[in-house]
């Protein structure tokens, strides 16, 4: 598979787990499927920014676009998830998340006196607190920096991802849950990650599509907004 068929593959993963978040009841196992299925986009697009980190001809231009759709979709990520956000601070959109997180690889390339970098990449770690994805994509983007073109460090890298992931997951299950009951949310939360290694580590062949490279560019960011637009439509028709 081409790098664009993945990334589109990421993209229906993430329509389905909006849909979950923004129109079905929560709790149901469709909605917990969908949910689920869902966290195969933002460990796979963190894969593919540091991938296109390493080739974009203008550092700058791209982190132009990511800012310029982000804004463009926040309005739009309001309506379809109202009650995103901590202590009523409204929740950026993961395309800050990933502006953020390519901020972290700028500073790992131009930051070269060691605390100075660390405190940086910290920083920007904790500013995802405000975004959709906090922490785990930015921490997602240093462990693929880290791997490079390394394929064993590229294993160990979705690994170590998933265990994260489903840690966490089962750590705030087992509260309610206890520790077995909070196992399917912690395979749920781990096993995409896996899926996404999988993927990208046997079955992607590091190229793009052989045809309509600037369709497939431009798609992926207008997607974003796009969906989130017709799903925040469709939540306050059907559910004031």
């Amino acid at each position: 598979m081409n790098r664009d068929a993945i990334k589109m593959l990421a993209m229906f993963t993430m329509l389905l787990n909006h849909i979950a978040n923004a129109l079905l009841p929560a709790g149901q196992p469709l909605t917990n499927l969908f949910l689920f299925i869902g966290y195969f986009t933002a460990v796979t697009m963190c894969y593919f920014l540091v991938e296109g980190y390493g080739h974009t001809r203008s550092k700058r231009n791209y982190a132009a676009r990511l800012l310029v759709f982000a804004l463009l979709s926040q309005l739009p990520y309001q309506l379809a998830f109202p009650d995103y956000g901590m202590a009523g601070v409204v929740q950026l959109n993961m395309l800050f998340t990933l502006l953020l997180c390519f901020l972290v690889l700028l500073v790992q390339e131009k930051v070269h006196d060691r605390v100075l970098r660390g405190v940086c990449i910290v920083l920007l770690i904790c500013a995802s607190l405000f975004c959709d994805w906090a922490l785990l994509a930015p921490v997602f983007t240093l462990l693929f920096s880290w791997a490079k073109d390394s394929r064993p460090r590229k294993q160990a890298a979705f690994l170590i991802a998933a265990a994260l992931y489903g840690g966490m997951a089962w750590l705030s299950s087992m509260r309610t849950l206890g520790a077995v009951g909070a196992l399917p949310d912690t395979l749920g939360c781990a096993m995409p990650i896996l899926v996404s290694g999988f993927f990208i580590l046997y079955l992607y062949n590091g190229q793009q599509a052989a045809q309509h490279r600037g369709f497939y560019k431009w798609f992926f960011y207008a997607f974003y907004p796009g969906h989130l637009l017709v799903l925040g439509l469709l939540r306050v028709a059907l559910l004031g």
